[in-house]
């Protein structure tokens, strides 16, 4: 069967930071900050995330009524994730020697590059030509999907939401739901205009669309590439949740499956799945399990109908090992990606996933980027309220809204910050720390705002609060402060 032929080359459409700083320009802090104020100012982006958002949130709802005691779940997988990360070494070797005694291949890579070798090396020397990959947040973390295009080898994404982006030329918008973003007639566009041009934006239509596209890839491809939710050291599985058969076709059909995951993804037994599975699901989507719950622990065996000829797992390090030594911030690998904390975060749902300019966005990502990239994402880090809603919904229970703090305080201490940013926080303690001259300074403000309001000098350059009022009515002053009026009511 001859291998499908896309409209645009899958090996330019994975680069979660490469394309998109490409077509951007400047500093990432400095991308940041333009594409943030450029999305939350679309009303249509918005509204599209809005009603996505309050779905998820519907269904979750939902979700957690199946389960009898959720937070006692929360802790549980909070131990499980807590035993696997201290005793890292100890497990990854364990699944390891479970893998290899089946007749797989364990792979150890330390970053990007040894990981994308030895996965294009694996193609090379077996006349790979065709690659379809199932979900894979570490795939992209690392830009497979490029590095299989400099050998001419194309890669496919078989998952429907990732698909939809490769044909658009984009990173993925989102941890679990990579289209989010995207209306329905905007995809009935997309596969109008590079799949059927007859095609309706009926959803049942659409996905018969991308299948009849998809399934001449499978069928095709030599190589099946797929990541994993966890991998399990006791018996040496790798465990996919997916809710498309894709997962299941890129791992059994072509003769060689490439497992890539993070060496955070391990857990010490398969019991353990017992309650992380449907944890991971009901915070993913909703659902009490997801459609596809797939374990597999190495290469087709005599007597099994199918499966692949070769397995190989890539364990990818890529700075996970400096996290774990900084025992403040070690928890943060218990994260088991299932997007929940995007999904409540205020600052994601108005700025949007691509802004970040990472692969990892929201408070997970904010957290995570700087130790994986870098002091060039230091910046993630204030993108945050510290509302908290990130911690309180979080499944394993990371406290990610003191980690961004810890990451600010780590980055203001490792640079050299400006005359004038010292000195004005020291004029901010000064006066914290004085509740006369808090008042004092609070009673000057509101009458110096009211004398500029009323000469119309609201949004101005000459207005204080003009990051507000420059696209915002000014705030009605009050006549008293807070602290007056609390008096007043002989409440102090």
């Amino acid at each position: 069967m001859s291998t499908p032929r896309p409209t645009r080359p899958p090996e330019a459409a994975s680069h979660p930071t490469g394309t998109h700083a490409a077509q951007s320009g400047g500093t990432p802090a400095q991308r940041f900050l333009r594409d943030a104020a450029v999305k939350s100012a679309d009303l249509a982006h918005r509204e599209t995330i809005r009603f996505n958002m309050e779905s998820y949130h519907a269904a979750h709802q939902r979700g957690r009524t199946r389960i009898k005691d959720w937070e006692a779940a929360r802790r549980r997988c909070q131990e499980i994730k807590r035993e696997a990360v201290n005793h890292l070494d100890k497990y990854l070797l364990q699944f390891e020697e479970n893998v290899t005694a089946r007749g797989g291949h364990v792979f150890w890579a330390e970053n990007s590059e040894q990981a994308c070798a030895y996965i294009c090396d694996l193609a090379q020397r077996n006349g790979v030509k065709t690659v379809v990959k199932s979900k894979s947040m570490v795939s992209e973390e690392i830009e497979l999907a490029a590095a299989l295009g400099k050998l001419g080898i194309k890669a496919w994404e078989t998952d429907l939401g990732e698909y939809i982006v490769q044909l658009r030329n984009e990173p993925p918008y989102h941890i679990v739901t990579p289209a989010m973003h995207l209306s329905r007639k905007q995809i009935g566009d997309l596969f109008r205009k590079e799949l059927e041009p007859g095609v309706s934006d009926d959803p049942v239509e659409l996905m018969a669309a991308a299948r009849r596209k998809l399934r001449q890839a499978f069928f095709a491809a030599e190589m099946g590439v797929s990541g994993a939710n966890f991998i399990v050291a006791d018996v040496g599985a790798v465990a996919i949740s997916t809710n498309e058969g894709n997962g299941r076709l890129s791992t059994s059909v072509p003769r060689i499956h490439v497992a890539v995951t993070g060496i955070e993804k391990v857990i010490p037994r398969l019991e353990d799945l017992a309650v992380l599975w449907p944890v991971l699901a009901t915070s993913g989507t909703g659902q009490g399990i997801t459609t596809y719950s797939t374990l597999i622990g190495g290469p087709k065996r005599a007597g099994e109908a199918d499966g692949p000829k070769e397995f190989h797992v890539v364990l990818v390090d890529n700075g996970r090992s400096r996290l774990l030594a900084n025992a403040e911030e070690r928890e943060v690998l218990h994260c088991i990606r299932c997007g929940a904390c995007l999904n409540i975060c205020p600052v994601y749902r108005h700025i949007g996933g691509h802004a970040y300019g990472t692969i990892y966005p929201g408070p997970i990502g904010s957290v995570l980027t700087p130790h994986l990239l870098g002091k060039d994402f230091d910046h993630l880090s204030s993108a945050s309220s510290l509302c908290g809603a990130c911690t309180s919904v979080c499944p394993v229970r990371i406290d990610l809204h003191h980690h961004l703090l810890h990451n600010r305080r780590d980055f203001v201490q490792a640079r050299d910050t400006k005359l004038s940013e010292r000195l004005f926080f020291r004029l901010f303690r000064a006066v914290m720390l004085r509740p006369w001259l808090y008042s004092l300074g609070g009673g000057l403000a509101r009458r110096g705002l009211r004398i500029l309001y009323g000469m119309g000098l609201a949004g101005s350059v000459f207005d204080p609060m003009r990051a507000w009022t420059r696209d915002r009515s000014p705030v009605p002053l009050p006549k008293k402060s807070f602290r007056a009026q609390w008096k007043k009511e002989g409440r102090a």
